[in-house]
């Protein structure tokens, strides 16, 4: 991601945007007067038009770069985390203190509510508007197509549409696995065709794996390697998202898991387990590690930030991870791990009990959880407080380093252990028999952990092992947007929500009301909810 905000500025029609930083980060550059009729005129130019697809991957409150104003994929408040993990069996329900309302209900896995964002609308969930920022992107890709040569040489041009196209690839990537297929507009002179964007019916789901496959793949072969600028995508970047993708959809589509094992040879850079440190799993999410051995890719942020957008990226995970009731000290008048930033807005995401209890003894990963806080009001709230003064514990994954809500953390975005994962179960998947590399790669994240090798029961069929993978898994990438994902691969959604005492009223979320009414309109059918054939609960 990119380490500072992106500030668009409208000249007639025409959107341009400065970028900031405080640590030399995508550093502030002046890309000259702009002019409505010859931008982008220069290299220059059109690096700026790039970097719009930048927009909704940065941390803001909120952003309009196709009409209407939106929440970013990494705000927490309406991100990703609040769609993929708070939906699943990682979270309890958010009650305790909560003004009720969808903060709940997602909580609950109930997503009927969903339906009633209209166009526009800032409700911190509804990311369906982020169609029309493909449409924005293709127009983008369309325009660097065009450029003449002479004005952008063409392995430059290359490189530029191979980032746009990682960009919007991943902007599908998003949308497929909040909505299903979405009806989108990805070639370049149907950008304004009113017959085009009316044609509303959703693609299949053979068609929106191709679409995003098409330009991850691009992007491969075309994103540049290393960036001068930390957050800026590069290729092992596209790499990681490829692979992903490709486990995601080998099921219907031949050859993708092996597809997803050969991507693993493919990466360019040094990467390695994070070390350092008596618990390493929590060291790595430190500010003095950022981009470390492990990162591939992260959302750079400032630990100066204050949430104002001209100071840079900021993390807010850490503020609605904590309650407004933990205190600075404890009985004793030791500090706490809250010291620096205080109480936070109600603990919105917690971990629940039930998945705290699937850690095992020793697991470094579950030191990085708050099983008990000293309360401002004189006691102990411990697990007995469980449903009545909070919902679950405390997550200090990104812990608080400075005082503000505000936190300089990264936010993670690939990391070679998710990777390592990854590879295990494409080998499984590809080759269909548990292989000694698989398990290395697994054992290797454990014993970062601080946890032994796998036990030979977990190892001894394709099953046993996948099983003991998506735990694996869960432990390790917890609160990184990945859970549901993982979830609805692994065919577990239902089943395992339903084991924490979770009944999900449907696999994606629907489509606003607002867009199947327009459909209407056109004399389309939107089909409002989508379910995959292989969904272990019922359809809808």
């Amino acid at each position: 991601m990119i380490r500072n905000i992106i500030k668009s500025t409208f000249v007639a029609c025409v959107l341009a945007f400065s970028l900031g930083s405080c640590e030399n980060d995508f550093d502030a550059k002046i890309y000259g007067k702009l002019s409505t009729t010859n931008f982008p005129a220069t290299a220059a130019d059109y690096e700026s038009y790039l970097m719009d697809c930048y927009i909704p991957f940065t941390v803001t409150w909120s952003y309009n770069l196709s009409g209407s104003n939106m929440h970013n994929f990494y705000v927490s408040e309406g991100g990703l985390n609040r769609l993929f993990d708070m939906t699943t069996d990682e979270s309890s329900p958010w009650r305790i203190g909560s003004w009720g309302g969808a903060f709940t209900y997602y909580g609950e896995a109930q997503f009927e509510d969903m339906k009633l964002a209209g166009r526009g609308s800032m409700v911190p969930s509804n990311h369906y508007e982020k169609i029309r920022d493909v449409t924005r992107f293709t127009k983008i890709i369309g325009d660097i197509e065009a450029a003449d040569p002479a004005v952008l040489p063409t392995e430059l041009q290359q490189e530029y549409l191979g980032e746009a196209r990682l960009l919007r690839g991943l902007m599908m990537y998003y949308l497929l696995h909040m909505y299903g297929p979405v009806p989108v507009i990805l070639d370049p002179s149907l950008v304004g065709d009113d017959a085009a964007e009316a044609a509303l019916e959703r693609p299949t789901l053979d068609e929106m794996t191709q679409y995003i496959a098409d330009d991850l793949e691009f992007a491969v072969g075309h994103v540049a390697e290393t960036q001068s600028e930390k957050g800026r995508y590069t290729a092992d970047y596209a790499r990681f998202c490829l692979m992903r993708h490709y486990l995601n959809e080998g099921y219907h589509v031949n050859g993708y898991y092996q597809k997803a094992y050969d991507l693993f040879g493919q990466f360019k850079g040094s990467y390695s387990l994070f070390q350092n440190g008596d618990n390493p799993y929590a060291a790595q999410f430190m500010i003095a590690n950022k981009f470390n051995c492990e990162t591939i890719m992260a959302v750079s942020c400032n630990e100066n930030a204050t949430g104002n957008g001209s100071e840079g990226n900021f993390n807010p995970f850490s503020w609605y991870a904590l309650s407004w009731e933990v205190s600075k000290y404890d009985d004793k008048g030791n500090l706490t791990p809250f010291v620096k930033q205080g109480g936070g807005w109600g603990q919105t995401f917690n971990i629940s009990k039930h998945f705290y209890d699937t850690f095992e003894e020793g697991d470094k990963r579950a030191e990085t959880i708050i099983t008990r806080f000293f309360h401002i009001f004189g006691y102990w709230v411990t697990e007995e407080h469980l449903g009545s003064v909070w919902d679950g514990f405390i997550i200090n994954k990104y812990p608080i380093e400075t005082e503000t809500p505000f936190q300089g953390t990264d936010i993670p975005l690939a990391r070679w252990a998710d990777v390592l994962l990854l590879y295990a179960e494409a080998d499984v998947r590809a080759h269909n028999t548990v292989s000694a590399q698989a398990i290395d790669c697994v054992n290797q994240v454990r014993q970062r952990a601080g946890l032994h090798n796998l036990d030979p029961e977990k190892t001894a069929s394709k099953e046993a092992f996948l099983d003991a993978l998506l735990m694996e898994r869960g432990h390790e990438l917890y609160y990184e947007g990945c859970r549901k994902i993982d979830l609805i691969r692994f065919n577990k959604y239902y089943t395992l929500l339903k084991e924490a005492g979770k009944d999900p009223s449907s696999q994606y979320f629907p489509l606003p009301d607002s867009a199947v009414k327009q459909a209407e309109e056109c004399g389309k059918t939107l089909t409002q909810y989508f379910t995959r054939d292989n969904y272990d609960g019922p359809k809808r």
